[in-house]
């Protein structure tokens, strides 16, 4: 099967999996885990931060990093379509007793006015706001980045205003390949940021929470709250430190098959978004015509022709390339939309 559904189903390579097998181990809960403290310390000097922490997945890097930065009964700036507000479980009234000031991006890019007009005024009516949250790749806007140059500028704003900034950057890397922009520069003026290892670096679990010691250490009391704490973490830790050293620079591929496959479904008739030729990572999204096909049928034929896509939401589908599908799988997968919407 050519899956399409997600880059966190790319498997770990042969290299991951002979170092986790030879993983030196501890109890990371002593912070005795050697493997661990190598990659927590790998990954701040990457990230020019003075700390990083392990934590099991970017939605609980996400949630710890909130919850460090905040208290209840306060409120966020978030753009209204971020991995966070919308497919992180809630956690932000769950367990923060947040109040998400939601700002409508386009692309999911939001303006340093946009941010500001967010911001309500100091009041004991009003839920005061303390943090800004910024989301690079954008999942749901279709992979686009934020440039160093618009992160820098909401990131100055947020600063006028009072405002801590937390970056979801769980495809952070891919953002970094296609701007041509070291992850140290797109991150130094935020407060903190998450890392995801699991999605286009291909480790079978984690992600990485970086910004200050202060932070970190606050950020590892709440890993503890959500039951993220861990023992002999080192035996995942350890394709983390491959990911980071082998993973990255080939993200480019993943990038040039996912504006190809945006051009084959262009040409067949689905309306692409982005468009074909503004494809900027690995994430593309297509809408299925109701003149061409139903879209839950398109997607069940699909299967039947050995490529693999989540079911549609209204008509719109989502595909994402990753280390696993090469570039004759996106051939194929092309030729295979061209089966279904001809019939044959």
């Amino acid at each position: 099967m050519i899956n399409l559904r997600s880059d966190t189903v790319s498997t770990p390579t042969l290299a991951m999996r002979q170092a986790m097998a030879a993983a030196e181990v501890g109890d990371d809960y002593y912070r005795a885990d050697p493997t661990v403290l190598a990659l927590e310390e790998k990954a701040a000097e990457l990230f020019g931060k003075e700390a990083a922490m392990l934590t099991f997945s970017a939605t609980m890097a996400n949630a710890v990093a909130v919850l460090s930065h905040t208290r209840r009964g306060e409120s966020i700036v978030l753009e209204a379509s971020s991995h966070i507000y919308n497919n992180e479980g809630g956690f932000l009234s769950a367990l923060g007793g947040l109040t998400p000031r939601l700002v409508e991006g386009v692309r999911g890019r939001m303006t340093p006015e946009q941010v500001a007009g967010a911001v309500v005024p100091e009041a004991v009516l009003h839920p005061q706001t303390t943090l800004l949250c910024l989301e690079n790749t954008h999942n749901a806007a279709g992979g686009y980045c934020l440039s160093l140059e618009q992160t820098t500028a909401l990131t100055e704003q947020a600063r006028v205003l009072g405002l801590k900034v937390h970056l979801d950057g769980a495809r952070i890397f891919n953002a970094s390949v296609a701007l041509g922009v070291p992850v140290h520069k797109l991150t130094e003026s935020v407060d903190s940021v998450t890392v995801c290892l699991t999605k286009g670096l291909g480790c079978p679990v984690g992600a990485l929470s970086l910004g200050s010691e202060e932070f970190v250490g606050q950020a590892r009391r709440w890993r503890q709250v959500v039951g993220g704490g861990m023992r002999q973490a080192g035996i995942f830790a350890a394709a983390g430190i491959l990911a980071l050293d082998t993973m990255v620079d080939r993200l480019a591929e993943d990038h040039a098959n996912a504006r190809r496959l945006g051009v084959l479904l262009d040409e067949v008739g689905l309306v692409m978004d982005p468009p074909a030729d503004e494809v900027e990572t690995n994430i593309l999204f297509a809408e299925v015509p109701e003149s061409l096909m139903d879209a839950g049928a398109f997607v069940t034929a699909l299967e039947a022709e050995g490529v693999l896509v989540n079911p549609p939401k209204g008509r719109r589908i989502r595909l994402i390339t990753h280390h696993d599908v090469s570039a004759e799988d996106i051939e194929l997968a092309g030729e295979a939309v061209r089966r279904v919407l001809s019939g044959r």
